[in-house]
């Protein structure tokens, strides 16, 4: 340990909220706080813990934001990000590259299904996608169509934080007060089952969905849309799992008339459903292009990137515009230190933690269902390790409590006294461990989270807003 972590590590809880608030912008701030907040204080982490300021050990129920999927104080992935560091810390991709990053494009490429032959890396999510879309534009270009640019995205979806990125954002109050380039985005409904019309099978509801997305082609033209992009599960957006047909009759939608199919696997890659790509081995999906992060280096280093069709690559090569540059590129593409990250990871991935994950799914889906039994839980879902407790009002109503739109907030609070982090949003908790979970581990956090959620059904009907 260097001395700056020895003292940083060392240093009162509480100066260290003092500097933020005085410092420090958080994401995702409000106006009324922005600059002037300070958030749970995290100083360590192990396996699928962490330990917060006052030295409390959490379960890390969302792993991060989604990506600690390996666990944290990985020695593994901590020396290799050392060594390659020692060996080579920086090269510019402009006009160099290194080994890491041509060894890890081709191991992705294995994974990715159908023609997926090649990789182009950037520093997260948003940058994934961003580069996605852009290439989309430059595809259609290239090719002569420069009006085939609409881009078809869905309620409830999150696809990220920079401007083309957000743009396609469909989650409740992400874009109440932030400007987006509405001029290139169609929005689609949410393939969420819980909140279908009532009495509907989920048939009807999917065949409801595709007519939609048909409706929506037809209407618009497909001369002016240029890509659909879509998370298999929607996982910010409350962990939607959509009807099993949808998507691959989506995806022939999409084929029969030219418009690229963008799987959004930011999330569900490298692991969070038992497989390094979930779009071929879970939905039958052969995406034109698919866009990932989080996983890719369990969070030990911000990378990610988007894996491309070998068809529409050499489409571009035939075409009448040889020195046409696809000019987008980012200071840390295809960084070499996150790379050689992202091989490790995949050893311990490879080396167990996917079967791990398979095994133990069932189990973590099974145990948390038992929430249903609690009265203000409306509806638990998920798959594989990433899963959604949605509270309501009242079952019939399925009412997202509007009188208290922060009870995730506070069963998170209850939840963290009690030694689980859970990934509030709403009126729903959102839980996605790290990998390694164990079954005796998956029982202490469906206990806290039980607890947790009692709790906060007493606060409100002694509070009066609630009286399930």
């Amino acid at each position: 340990m260097t001395d700056a972590i020895r003292e940083t590590a060392q240093s009162n809880a509480q100066d260290v909220v003092e500097l933020a608030k005085r410092h420090l912008v958080q994401p995702w701030p409000t106006a009324g706080e922005v600059g002037a907040e300070a958030r749970p204080l995290i100083r360590g982490g192990e396996g699928i813990y962490i330990t917060d300021g006052a030295g409390k050990r959490l379960i890390d129920g969302p792993a991060g934001m989604w990506c600690v999927n390996a666990g944290h104080r990985r020695e593994e992935l901590a020396s290799v990000m050392y060594e390659q560091a020692m060996l080579l810390s920086y090269n510019t991709p402009w006009y160099t590259m290194s080994e890491p990053s041509a060894v890890l494009a081709k191991r992705i490429a294995d994974y990715a299904p159908g023609d997926l032959n090649h990789v182009f890396f950037t520093t997260g999510g948003s940058s994934a996608v961003e580069s996605a879309l852009r290439f989309m534009q430059f595809y259609n270009n290239v090719r002569g169509r420069p009006e085939k640019k609409l881009i078809l995205s869905r309620g409830g979806a999150y696809h990220g934080s920079t401007y083309l990125s957000a743009s396609l954002n469909g989650r409740p109050r992400d874009r109440d007060w932030m400007d987006g380039a509405d001029d290139l985005v169609v929005k689609l409904s949410s393939p969420n089952p819980f909140r279908r019309p009532e009495g509907m099978s989920l048939a009807i509801f999917s065949n409801m969905l595709v007519a939609e997305f048909e409706e929506t082609v037809s209407r618009i033209g497909a001369d002016k849309i240029g890509a659909f992009i879509g998370e298999p599960i929607q996982a910010s957006g409350g962990v939607i799992v959509p009807p099993d047909d949808y998507l691959p009759r989506i995806r022939k939608i999409c084929r029969d008339n030219d418009i690229l199919f963008i799987a959004d696997e930011v999330v569900t890659a490298f692991g969070r459903l038992g497989h390094v790509f979930s779009s071929g081995e879970e939905f039958g999906l052969d995406p034109d292009i698919i866009t990932f992060a989080k996983g890719v280096t369990s969070g030990y280093f911000p990378l990610g990137g988007m894996v491309v069709s070998e068809r529409l690559l050499a489409e571009l090569r035939r075409s009448n515009h040889p020195t046409a540059m696809y000019a987008h590129g980012l200071t840390y593409t295809s960084h070499p230190v996150g790379c050689a990250v992202a091989l490790a990871n995949l050893d311990l991935l490879e080396g167990g933690i996917l079967a791990h994950a398979q095994a133990i799914a069932p189990y973590f889906q099974e145990q948390l269902r038992t929430l249903e039994e609690l009265p203000l839980v409306g509806e638990v879902r998920g798959t594989g390790l990433m899963a959604c407790v949605e509270c309501v009002a009242d079952r019939e109503s399925k009412n997202p409590l509007e009188l208290d739109t922060s009870v995730g907030m506070r069963i998170d609070a209850h939840c963290h006294e009690l030694g689980l982090l859970v990934r509030p949003l709403i009126n729903m908790c959102v839980m996605s461990p790290p990998l390694v979970i164990t079954r005796d581990q998956i029982d202490d956090m469906v206990a806290i989270l039980r607890e947790g959620i009692s709790r906060t059904m007493d606060d409100l009907r002694r509070e009066g807003v609630w009286q399930g």
